[in-house]
């Protein structure tokens, strides 16, 4: 595969210069400045570093094609700065997200820009082997040609799962995959690093890396800012929750933490997948199967209403497919039962706001690379 470049020199990414906590805090800068770059000085003031600690990083990252000059600034003295930005092109990682029924590969820049991207079907009950091959494929025929230097494949499905070594428990409906080391396998399979998490997990890390504001505009459009703590609810062949809490993801101490699809609410409802009766997730699919999708929604709104109370958070974002079919209702749905929560408990400010979560279709696989591409900026972390 001679695509992959399995060494620092061949990569043109010194990760051991990555690893440097004050590296990450400047690259970080770097990115959110955008084409418009940020000058040393500037630099020095945000991170707290001296001017000079700031020069040895900054000619580091240079010298490994990471950032670049773009051009001069006008100083209130002396000589015009130069200001500096990140090259997106120095580094890409790869996105890989393992729905029930298919598979979506996206290969990202730095700033997590996607350029390209494929979507094939893939039936997650063909077996270990089998899956592991298809995806491992998708991958290699994601890439071939590209010429880019790879930091590593992110890998996004349902749980749960252990994010720390990468193996699998009893994913919902599937339970054969228990105890799966899916992260080893795919990374013998394709010689690249590879990190596995919930696909709710990613797809929450994804909106946080990148700045998203917590007040989303009424509209739905998204403005650059911090998040503080939101929950991002995911329906599609199943159902769970991402959860960034104080602006980090909260996997648990387990990470098992947004199992959020199976809890109870109707004692003798349904029977679930995972064994119980009466899940959000299985009340959830059941009305959208039967066309009934205000109920889905109201019932979605019980679930997030429960996290609302029990969090605190300050928002609720809603996608996947089942969602993204009917954006409105869904955020309607939800957002009634929030309000109505809101006006029982008395909550002075109105409701906790629920808006339709940026990325789409691939926001999950876009917050799989970020699996790789967060830690170089510092964010991501546990």
């Amino acid at each position: 595969m001679a695509y992959v470049n399995r060494t620092n020199a061949e990569s043109g990414v010194n990760l051991l210069a990555l690893r440097s906590h004050n590296a990450a805090l400047v690259l970080d800068l770097l990115r959110t400045a955008g084409e418009g770059g940020i000058s040393r000085l500037e630099l020095a003031e945000r991170t707290g570093l001296t001017p000079q600690a700031v020069s040895k990083i900054t000619a580091r990252l240079r010298a490994d094609g990471l950032a670049a000059e773009a051009g001069r600034r006008a100083s209130t003295g002396g000589k015009p700065r130069t200001v500096l930005r990140l090259v997106p092109e120095a580094g890409h990682a790869v996105g890989l997200h393992l729905d029930r029924d298919e598979v979506t590969v996206v290969l990202c820049d730095l700033t997590g820009a996607v350029v390209a991207e494929r979507r094939v079907p893939l039936d997650l009950g063909a077996g270990a082997e089998a899956v592991v091959e298809s995806a491992a494929g998708e991958v290699e025929v994601l890439l071939a040609g590209a010429g880019v230097s790879v930091l590593g494949v992110g890998v996004a499905l349902p749980g749960p799962l252990d994010h720390v070594r990468g193996v699998l428990h009893r994913v919902t409906g599937f339970p054969e995959w228990d105890g799966f080391p899916l992260r080893d396998a795919l990374a013998g399979r394709l010689g690249v690093p590879v990190v596995v998490d919930k696909d709710t997990n990613a797809a929450a890390l994804g909106i946080a890396v990148v700045g998203r504001e917590s007040g989303i505009g009424k509209t739905g459009d998204v403005s650059p800012g911090p998040l503080g703590s939101f929950a991002y609810l995911h329906l599609g062949t199943g159902l769970g929750a991402g959860l960034v809490i104080g602006g980090g993801v909260h996997r648990g101490a387990r990470t098992g933490a947004g199992e959020f699809g199976h809890q109870v609410i109707q004692l003798d409802g349904p029977p679930c997948g995972c064994g119980n009766r009466g899940c959000i997730e299985a009340l959830c699919l059941a009305a959208v199967d039967r066309g009934a999708v205000g109920e889905a929604a109201r019932v979605l709104g019980v679930g997030a209403a429960n996290l609302v109370g029990l969090l605190d958070i300050d928002l609720v974002l809603l996608g996947g497919r089942t969602v993204a079919a009917h954006e409105e209702a869904f955020v309607r749905g939800v957002g009634a039962v929030l309000e109505e929560r809101a006006r029982l408990e008395g909550v002075d400010d109105g409701a906790i706001p629920v808006r339709v979560a940026p990325g789409g279709a691939r926001g999950v696989a876009e917050g799989a690379a970020q699996l790789l591409l967060a830690p170089l900026f510092g964010r991501g972390e546990d």
